[in-house]
Order: structure tokens, then C-alpha cells, then sequence
């Protein structure tokens, strides 16, 4: 038998962990078919020789609920060999929606996760209602990568309890009963799982809280009783603990995830896990908890990050250290380069600098308080801001930090933020590792991504676009932390490998990718390991409405294959379109 692909000379990892071995690899008809000696001809030949061959990496966590009913290529996640999507993360959605509810669902989009409202206007369809129409919707549309959906409990709560979803009403038995009933025809329909958003920090484009932040124990167990029977399908939360208010409040609300999870008839549960500097010990009494939850027999795992969770600082972002002083107000809506040099003038910088900033958050607001903590103790979250670099250094050092380079200067530290965002034409990005960063190194992000219950996600590729740019931590887990890492041990290659394809494939009852196996669908990576390299990040305006994003390529990615197609090779889109969507529960 003839092979359509044949991948030669590269060193496998095969998915499981297992130390790798040389092979060939033969495809034919989007399946692999051979794996060792693959004597036969084949249609086309992948030079693997130097390389490693990779399954094609799964994405747990990406956001691109909107994005996926009008972008084809799902950058940047498809620019890092990712070859499967899971999306619907954190409670929020597109479906199901009455049309009366269309511009309330992108607000809360836009607000939680920093999608231009513009964008989602003119790029959202709208060609459904029910959750099964949304993925018929995202059926007939090919990609370049394939991607599975949760249903969101933001969208649901909408549609059963309406104006009484965002009203702090506790849902009745009978609302309780419907969204049962609804995330069961999801789940039949071939979602991947429910998920659940409790954060503080979310807040709709208005500044309301998100509908189901307030969700009761009672409400979550009800719903979470629709897996009743199911061998497939995964419920997902992420919570801050109630940070943003008085007291602890951490057992309480472990409390209600408890319920949660121990109600969804044995199905994995997964949950958000990251350091943060105002709470720095409660990562640790979430893995207590988790492993507590394991030795009860639930499933509990904790999707973690390979860096810090940064955000993106810069005249061209979402956010940036001027927005709220009063003479930046006054120019905020001019075009970004006439912006640009009216900043670079003696008189503006020295009169921004003698004011104060005004206010963020509050009523009316989606800005988060944190915001405005975080400007009130800015001479500390300035001992975490760096400039990346090129190629871009995740884990510098405090010394390399603005606060230390202002000091060093012997200029304001206000003074040294105004100058570095004007650099390069005021198209400067700061990075900011706003979690996971505590103690200026990634000891403890070690601790959490190598805990036996971890899960690698949090790439958010769809959201937060004009903030952050962590789509690419596949690329970034595969040569920092298995090559380049210099403060601290490394991990294996194979170990690596494993923990963004078997690992989650497992997770998700995925049971036909993930593994480069005989019989096992063509979703493979080949990769220069050796020259694998990230890119910095960079804005560019190409969402709908001329919204736009931060991206970040990759160099290294001899090819990614989906389905036996070449979708990259050398690094570049070939153009092809073999992604679907992935429906839960099929064999």
C-alpha cells in the first residue's frame, strides 16, 4: 500500500512519554497507517532528518467562540502547532441566544475577555439559537485546525432566566431544570463540555457582573446532573476566590465548586490555577483541595501555564500606565500616530508627568479595580515590567526590570514608563507577568505545571487581544522549558510533548488524536527543535470592524499536518483547510 504522506528520518515522540525512537511515518487518507519502516512510495515526502515528530498539540483553553465563525486560520494558536481548539472556556459564549440577546452577548465578550464589541458586531452571523445550531453553524465552516466547544453558563442563564440572569437572582428549580435539560441537548449534540466563569475580575462591557458569577452550589449541581450517564464530556470553572472583597471567602466558595464537581456523574473537572501576588499562598490550598477531591474519587485537575500570565502594556494595547491621566484623556481619541508625537513633546511629557491618574473602575466601567490597585502601588508592580527583546526572554531577572533600569538611570519612575512606550514610534509592548511571577523566577510555576493533576492550557488565543499574546506557549514550553531554561531545572522533551497531546487528549475522551499510533488520525508536528524560536509579539488590525490583536509567530515548524493535510510547512500557511469541528462522544 501506497502512502499519501511519508514522514522520514525524525526522531517520534509518540505522545505517551516514552522516550522517543527514529521512525518513519506513513500516512494515508488523514490516518496514520505505518510508523517504523514504511518501505512503500509515497505521494509526498516530509523530510524529518534533525527534527522531532510531535503529535499535533491540543489547545484546552482558547476563546475563540466568536472568532470561529469567521477565521478560517485561528491565529496565532495554528502558528504553534496546535491541531485541535477547545473553546466556550470560563462560562462565556455565543449560544445558546434569542436575537433580543445578540448585543448583551457581546458585551459580555467584550468585557471578560477583551474582544473588541466591533468586531464581534460585524463578524458574528448570528445563524442560530439553540447550542446545536451554533455547532452546525461551526460545522460548515472549514478550517485550519479543528476545534471542539464547550456550552457557556454565561449565554445559558440568558437565555432561560433573561433580565433576571444579570439581576443577582438566584435561578428557581424551574430555571435549574431548563439549563439541565439545555446542556444535556448540547452534550448529545457533541459538545466537549460545560464550563462556569466565578471571577471578580469578569465584568460585562457596562461593568456588570457576568450572569453566572453568583451562581448558587444548588444552581451548579443541577446543571452539572446532565453528564448523569455520560462517558464523555468535562465541566470546567475558573474562580478568584472573591478576591476583590472583604475577608476570606475561600472556603466558601471551594465549597460550591465542590458541589459542582461531584454532581457531574463522575465526568473530569478542571479548573484555572495561577499565583497571584495579592493572594500568593492560594495556589497552594488549591492543590490541597484538588488532591483532597482525587483521593474522593473525583477527577480534578488544574489547567496551568508554562509562564507567567502576562498582559501587555503600550499606547497600541488595551491598557497602558497614561490612560487615566487627565491630559492623555484629552488626545485619547486621536489617531494612534498623531497621539504618538504629541507625546513626544517637552510640553506634553512634562505636563502629564506633574498630574496624577484619574479613577478607572466603578459604575459603568468594565475596567477591574485591580487596575486601579495596581496603579496605586505601581512603584512595586514596576519591579515585574520588562522589555521582551527580541527573541523575547519570559524569565528575566529583577534587575532587568524598568523599575531597576529607572533607578540605575537615576530618573522618575513615571519618567522611565512615559519614555519606554514611545519607543519605536509608540509601538513599544511591556510585558507584565501579572501572575505566576511573585518571586521574579518560575520555581513555583515548575511546582504547578509538573503536579500530577495539571493540565496544560490557559493559551487564551481568542481573547484578551489587545492585551496578552499566550497562544504561543506551546512553542514556548518546547524550547524554554526543554532547551533554554537557564534559572532552574529543565523538563524533558518527551514529558513536554505529553503534556499537550496525550495528556489532554485523555482529559477530553479524545480518543482518536494525541498519539501518534497506527489507526490514530494524521495530526502531527514536525519540528526543528533545535532552531525552534519564538517571535515577539506584535499588534496588527485585521479583525472585522479594523479591530485590533496582538499576535506572535514562530520559526521552527517544518510542518503541522491536520488530518493528512499540510496546513504549515517551513512556517507558512500552505493555505489548506482540512479542520472541522470535533463533536464529543463519537466513535
Amino acid at each position: 500500500m501506497g502512502y499519501d504522506i511519508k514522514i522520514s528520518g525524525g526522531l517520534v515522540h509518540d505522545g505517551s512519554g516514552a522516550p522517543p525512537r527514529h521512525a518513519d511515518i506513513g500516512i494515508k487518507d488523514g490516518i496514520i497507517t505505518a510508523i517504523g519502516d514504511c518501505p512503500d512510495a509515497a505521494s509526498r515526502e516530509i523530510d524529518a532528518e534533525g527534527c522531532i515528530v510531535t503529535p499535533g498539540f491540543l489547545d484546552l483553553h482558547s476563546h475563540y467562540d466568536g472568532q470561529a465563525t469567521w477565521d478560517d486560520q485561528l491565529e496565532p494558536s495554528s502558528r504553534h502547532g496546535v491541531t485541535t481548539t477547545v473553546m466556550g472556556n470560563c462560562g462565556v459564549g455565543f449560544a445558546p441566544v434569542k436575537a433580543t440577546d445578540h448585543e448583551r452577548l457581546i458585551k459580555l465578550m467584550e468585557g471578560v475577555e477583551d474582544i473588541p464589541g466591533t468586531a464581534l458586531a460585524e463578524g458574528l452571523q448570528w445563524n442560530w439559537e439553540g447550542f446545536p445550531d451554533y455547532m452546525n453553524a461551526l460545522d460548515e465552516q472549514h478550517r485550519t485546525i479543528d476545534v471542539a466547544v464547550h456550552i457557556g453558563h454565561d449565554p445559558l442563564r440568558v437565555y432561560v432566566m433573561g433580565d433576571r440572569a444579570i439581576a443577582d437572582e438566584e435561578a428557581s428549580d424551574e430555571d435549574i431544570q431548563a439549563m439541565r435539560r439545555l446542556v444535556r441537548e448540547a452534550m448529545e449534540a457533541g459538545a466537549i463540555g460545560f464550563s462556569t466563569g466565578r471571577s471578580d475580575v469578569h465584568k460585562t462591557a457596562d461593568g456588570d457582573w457576568t450572569p453566572s458569577s453568583e451562581a448558587t452550589a444548588k444552581e451548579l449541581a443541577g446543571i452539572a446532573q446532565a453528564f448523569d450517564g455520560l462517558d464523555y464530556g468535562v465541566v470546567q470553572a475558573v474562580s478568584d476566590f472573591d478576591l476583590e472583597r472583604e475577608g476570606d471567602r475561600f472556603e466558601a466558595e471551594w465549597n460550591v465548586l465542590e458541589a459542582y464537581a461531584k454532581a457531574a456523574g463522575g465526568r473530569p473537572f478542571s479548573m484555572s490555577l495561577m499565583q497571584r501576588d495579592f493572594a500568593p499562598d492560594q495556589w497552594t490550598r488549591i492543590l490541597e483541595k484538588a488532591e483532597q477531591m482525587k483521593a474522593e474519587g473525583v477527577d480534578m485537575r488544574v489547567q496551568t501555564a508554562p509562564r507567567g500570565i502576562g498582559v501587555f502594556l503600550g499606547l497600541q494595547c488595551t491598557f497602558h500606565f497614561f490612560m487615566g491621566y487627565p491630559s492623555y484623556k484629552k488626545i485619547a481619541d486621536k489617531p494612534f500616530e498623531e497621539r504618538v508625537a504629541i507625546m513626544k513633546t517637552p510640553e506634553f511629557k512634562a505636563q502629564i508627568l506633574s498630574e496624577k491618574t484619574d479613577q478607572l473602575s466603578g459604575p459603568g466601567s468594565s475596567i477591574p479595580p485591580l487596575a486601579d490597585l495596581l496603579m496605586a502601588h505601581i512603584d512595586f508592580v514596576a519591579t515585574k515590567l520588562f522589555q521582551l527583546g527580541d527573541p523575547p526572554d519570559y524569565e528575566q531577572p529583577p534587575e532587568n526590570a524598568l523599575a531597576a533600569k529607572a533607578e540605575a538611570e537615576g530618573v522618575p519612575l513615571m519618567e522611565k514608563l512615559y519614555d519606554t512606550v514611545l519607543e519605536r514610534d509608540g509601538k513599544e509592548l511591556i510585558y507584565f507577568p501579572i501572575y505566576n511571577y511573585t518571586e521574579g523566577d518560575y520555581a513555583n510555576v515548575m511546582k504547578m505545571m509538573t503536579h500530577p493533576q495539571a493540565l496544560q492550557g490557559l493559551g487564551d488565543g481568542g481573547a484578551h487581544v489587545g492585551t496578552i499574546c499566550d497562544a504561543s506557549m506551546p512553542t514556548y514550553l518546547l524550547s524554554h522549558w526543554t532547551r533554554d531554561r537557564r534559572r532552574g531545572p529543565k523538563i524533558p522533551v518527551q514529558r513536554a510533548v505529553q503534556m499537550m497531546t496525550g495528556d489532554i487528549a485523555d482529559f477530553l475522551s479524545l480518543t482518536d488524536r494525541g498519539y501518534l499510533r497506527e489507526g490514530m488520525k494524521a495530526d502531527i508536528n514536525v519540528i526543528d527543535h533545535a532552531g525552534l524560536q519564538l517571535e515577539p509579539p506584535h499588534m496588527v488590525t485585521d479583525l472585522p470592524a479594523g479591530g485590533q490583536r496582538l499576535l506572535q509567530g514562530a520559526r521552527g515548524y517544518r510542518a503541522t499536518i491536520v488530518a493528512g493535510v499540510p496546513v504549515v510547512l517551513d512556517d507558512k500557511f500552505t493555505g489548506e483547510k482540512p479542520g472541522r469541528l470535533v463533536r464529543a462522544g463519537r466513535r
